[in-house]
């Protein structure tokens, strides 16, 4: 059982789509849960990769993070495990897509995640917040509740285009909602080092991101596409894989500080 001060809430964002935000989620998620520490992934996105790439089907659910979000219903009871040990998910159903309208009305609307997961302070180690790819009110309640913030960069052009208004969101949070709010982990995602333009980008990000960028280089591979299709994060789906190997590297330097 973790102790109460120590859970680790990282937030994993980036406005851009497809950057790799969902693979790290589960897949960073499924190599801490595997050196044993107590994970839950908190599935923030209407399109709930995080939750079906972890073999759950967010379909089957009455009550999921929209109820949290919206109804006050407790973490607790939306938290499923997921077959692989000490990985939790709490899943997104469709419904998530209307709650950015439906919060605007609420008391405190960009509080309501951090409470609920202030009741779960205890249980996990570890808690990653899948983020959608936009800056609205779910990704604020995200920031609001964050201990950590954790950018995948994709190696491509405009690798950093929208990392300017994405700081600037951490800053406004900063301020008004989460005092110790900050991107403390940049990753480089889909590299591939037979391209310049990859070690060029790498250059670039660790010329913005020198301190928070992970010395650990997420590849870009066919077995990482494949294996949410199949309901399984790569460490399980092919334990001996590149991509494998590579986020228990990254589980590594998360667990080093």
């Amino acid at each position: 059982m973790a102790d109460a001060t120590t859970m680790r809430i990282f937030a994993v964002a980036n406005q851009k789509g497809g950057v790799g935000k969902t693979t790290t989620t589960t897949s960073l998620g499924a190599a801490l849960a595997e050196r044993g520490r107590r994970v839950l992934v908190v599935d923030l996105d209407p399109q709930g990769n995080a939750t079906t790439g972890l073999g759950v089907d967010g379909r089957q659910f009455e009550r999921s993070v929209y109820d949290v979000l919206l109804n006050d219903v407790p973490m607790v009871d939306i938290v499923e495990p997921t077959g692989f040990n000490n990985l939790f998910v709490a899943p997104a159903t469709l419904d998530l897509a209307g709650v950015e309208q439906e919060l605007t009305s609420v008391i405190s609307r960009e509080l309501r995640l951090k409470r609920a997961l202030a009741s779960v302070e205890g249980d996990f180690d570890y808690v990653f917040i899948d983020c959608p790819p936009s800056l609205g009110l779910i990704t604020i309640n995200a920031f609001a509740a964050a201990t950590d913030i954790m950018v995948p960069v994709q190696t491509e052009f405009y690798a950093l285009e929208g990392l300017t208004q994405l700081q600037r969101i951490v800053d406004l949070v900063q301020k008004n909602l989460n005092p110790t709010l900050r991107i403390t982990k940049v990753v480089l995602t889909m590299y591939d080092s037979r391209n310049t333009l990859s070690s060029d980008v790498a250059k670039e990000v660790r010329r913005h991101f020198e301190l928070e960028l992970c010395k650990t280089v997420i590849p870009r591979t066919v077995r990482l596409a494949e294996a949410p299709s199949f309901g399984q994060p790569i460490t399980v789906f092919d334990p001996s894989s590149k991509g494998a190997k590579a986020y228990r590297n990254l589980a590594e330097e998360i667990l080093n500080g």
